[in-house]
């Protein structure tokens, strides 16, 4: 009877275990598709609907198994140990050579979902001589949840933070496998002798290439990323949320998020000092400002250049970019030490939480520098609601940028972003540059000052001299140049075409991935 019970402990662990593994793969999956595709809750919900629609399939297919069910279980932990344990190496080779690695990542997700939907009516099957009906089914399902349960939370915080995509596939095939060998090793009395040796020989191979592959796994997604990107990497990391990747051509670097452009050392001052200096030129006596993003350091510098500033919030999710810009020696050279000042304070928080949560603080200036606007989640911090917020931190007359993408490229985004600002009550002008690396790009400026016509303010920022303050770039001429678009009916997209961006209807992320991107 205790034989009995071990037999099926083992299969129950073996279970858990597979559930465990095949979560945490298709989340590498829904990451890799986010990281390579980009709209972050498609992919998630496409890869994760498929692989449980798999699993459906799977589960039917399951019954054309009628024998040898413990050789079937083996072969198909195996199969999952390769699949889960090579899927990283697998799709940034692909990406470096040829464009169907968005292809390859739904497949795999398809499969691995196949293969898991077959292995769970496999083992209840096998469990069924152990357990009555109703104890089975329920005590195989109950591990599997419970595994896939500890997945999820081993990824996001070891997996992806600490392991990364290079060596977290690796991590699962290796668990596929060991679960392979205990239950070769409790049940190979059950097989016949000929498949004890090409088991044995099939489990050989697979240590052998699973060992192999995780000793060049590095060597292959090095080579696949620097494929991505025309110069050379020379720092590269994954973070809890987002991939940084560092490149350098002769004594100038490019910084990349996720795989977008942030700047280049080349031109990032085209950038940086539209998004700073018209709204500090405009205030009277700026003396607290508030950064949402911009852990690069870059906006910092500009700020340290006026005196009457003396305290500067930074607020940034990623504390490894907050880190990278204080810490790395290029971006320390880029920002000349901005990260280090003692009037900065970094909060690595989600700027939407802090803003809704401090009560205490109130700013003379709020600088936005976030990511674009390409999924729901980064649409948020451009909403109604947050820039409501935004509002209610700002001292009287208190100004705010943002920076709000292309107008060319994704011009209802633009729009939709200056709407969504006026709807919050601020008097908007905006502003645009082309920009060497980036092309054209365009910021959102608002004043909180009800007084302030659209055309008082905009007159404001065209007569500012900027000689109080030294900049590589920006002038008075360079400001009559970035505040005119020419005639507004160019693009024929008339503001009335163009809803405000809310919570509760997040129109701006499909505005922005619907843009001219394909001429960018």
């Amino acid at each position: 009877m205790e034989h009995l019970k071990n037999n099926s402990f083992i299969l129950k662990s073996a279970i858990f275990a597979t559930g465990f593994a095949g979560i945490v793969a298709e989340y590498v999956l829904s990451t890799l598709a986010t990281y390579f595709i980009g709209n972050s809750v498609f992919q998630w919900t496409m890869i994760v609907s498929l692989m449980l629609f798999c699993m459906g399939l799977g589960s039917r297919f399951s019954k054309r198994f009628t024998k040898h069910l413990i050789r079937n279980f083996l072969l198909l932990e195996l199969a999952l140990s390769l699949i889960v344990a090579f899927s990283s190496v697998l799709v940034y080779t692909l990406a470096a050579v040829s464009s169907y690695y968005d292809v390859v990542i739904y497949f795999l997700s398809m499969l691995v979902g196949l293969l898991i939907g077959l292995e769970i009516p496999l083992v209840v099957r096998i469990n069924k001589e152990y357990e009555d009906l109703k104890t089975n089914i329920s005590s195989i399902l109950e591990k599997d949840y419970y595994g896939s349960l500890l997945g999820g939370v081993f990824f996001a915080f070891i997996g992806l933070p600490i392991l990364g995509l290079t060596y977290t596939p690796f991590i699962l095939g290796f668990i596929n496998f060991f679960v392979a060998c205990l239950v070769f090793y409790r049940f190979k009395g059950k097989m016949i002798k000929t498949q004890l040796k090409s088991m044995l020989a099939m489990i050989s191979i697979v240590l052998i290439t699973l060992i192999m592959g995780m000793s060049f796994t590095d060597t292959i997604i090095t080579w696949g990323e620097q494929k991505k990107y025309k110069d050379k990497i020379v720092y590269s990391t994954q973070s809890k949320y987002q991939k940084i990747v560092l490149t350098e051509w002769k004594n100038e670097h490019w910084l990349y998020l996720n795989g977008n452009l942030q700047f280049c050392s080349i031109d990032e001052e085209m950038y940086h000092e539209p998004l700073v200096h018209p709204i500090m030129q405009l205030h009277p006596n700026p003396q607290k400002i508030l950064i949402l993003g911009g852990g690069d350091g870059c906006a910092v510098r500009e700020l340290l250049k006026y005196p009457s500033v003396d305290k500067i919030d930074m607020v940034d999710l990623d504390p490894n970019m907050t880190e990278l810009g204080k810490n790395n020696p290029i971006l320390i050279g880029i920002n000349e030490g901005s990260m280090n000042s003692d009037k900065l304070n970094i909060y690595n928080k989600d700027a939407y939480v802090h803003l809704e949560q401090d009560n205490q603080s109130f700013y003379d200036v709020i600088i936005i520098d976030l990511p674009d606007p390409r999924s729901v989640e980064l649409g948020r911090l451009y909403s109604h609601e947050f820039y409501t917020l935004c509002k209610r931190k700002l001292r009287p007359h208190g100004l705010i940028i943002t920076q709000s993408g292309s107008p060319y490229f994704a011009t209802k985004a633009f729009r939709c972003i200056d709407l969504t600002m006026q709807s919050a009550g601020f008097t908007t002008v905006p502003m645009h540059n082309q920009i060497i690396s980036m092309g054209e790009w365009g910021w959102i400026i608002g004043t909180k000052n009800k007084d302030v016509s659209k055309e008082k303010f905009k007159q404001k920022l065209r007569n500012l001299q900027f000689s109080s303050v030294s900049t590589k770039w920006i002038n008075k001429e360079a400001m009559l140049l970035i505040t005119s678009f020419g005639k507004n009916d160019f693009f024929n997209i008339g503001t009335n075409k163009v809803e405000v961006n809310k919570i509760q209807n997040p129109v701006l992320y499909q505005y922005y991935l619907k843009g001219n991107w394909d001429l960018y």
